[in-house]
């Protein structure tokens, strides 16, 4: 009896283990089920549907940011400081050819603009350089205004969003049974939206103060250039008048004493 009382003991501790270890050695790793536990795409579909104009609103938005940063680095590789110097010094000792060239197929704004005016300077000077400005500060100003817009529409979106979310809570209050979920899930809908909205305009006007100030600083120096080649021209023009009639001066001169 007593050798089958311990088989018989060992037996159930068996099983006992057998049904246990698949338990312990189970590691307690919940599927991720990607779309559903996704943080971003949970608190989207829990803004309600004014989140796809405010996710359209932020494609853009980053769309034209992207633009600008590669467009005002490339411009920052087009300056040619040097070249305009050796432009105002051709142009101060009178070889207004020599100025012509060196400002020829520069990649510059500012220099693209003189050349623009140094070769229309016997037609309108002033005009040729307000044209020639004016293209360059729009080719700089470019989305300016799409920025703006997103800057006050993001805001007025997610405004929308919680007056759809708190419109959504107070539906439910009449029903006890739905009350809580419902009045909950509107309020973070509210908030959700509100959130983005704020986000995107915050994300949107710093870039686009930056951009407004760029081109603020290229209108100032579109300006001082042109006013500079005007004075430097305006001055060679009288300049040439006095040498010629300086040197008219002596030959009739002496015309006249023989």
């Amino acid at each position: 009896m007593s050798p089958a009382g311990p088989a018989g003991a060992a037996a159930p501790g068996a099983t006992i283990t057998a049904t246990l270890t698949p338990a312990a050695t189970a590691a307690p790793t919940p599927e991720v089920s990607g779309w559903s536990s996704n943080f971003i795409i949970d608190n989207f579909r829990k803004g309600g549907p004014i989140m796809w104009p405010i996710l359209l609103v932020s494609i853009v938005a980053l769309t034209v940011v992207i633009e600008r940063i590669f467009w005002w680095g490339g411009r920052w590789f087009r300056r040619d400081p040097k070249r305009i110097e050796k432009v105002f010094t051709a142009i101060e000792v009178g070889d207004v050819t020599e100025a012509s060239r060196l400002s020829r197929d520069s990649r510059d704004p500012v220099l693209r603009m003189m050349w623009n005016g140094l070769n229309h300077q016997h037609a309108s000077l002033q005009g040729a350089l307000q044209v020639a400005a004016g293209i360059e500060i729009k080719r700089a100003g470019r989305f300016l205004v799409v920025m703006d817009t997103l800057v006050t529409l993001a805001p007025l979106l997610g405004l929308l969003g919680t007056v759809t979310g708190l419109i959504r809570s107070f539906r439910f209050l009449g029903n006890e049974e739905l009350a809580i979920q419902a009045v909950t899930g509107g309020i973070a809908e509210a908030l959700i939206a509100t959130a983005c909205g704020l986000g995107i305009a915050i994300f949107s006007l710093i870039p686009f103060n930056f951009f407004t100030s760029r081109v603020s600083n290229l209108e100032f120096e579109l300006q001082t250039a042109a006013t500079n080649l005007e004075v430097m021209l305006e001055a060679q023009s009288k300049e040439r008048p006095e040498m010629a009639i300086g040197g008219h001066t002596p030959s009739s001169a002496k015309g006249s004493s023989i």
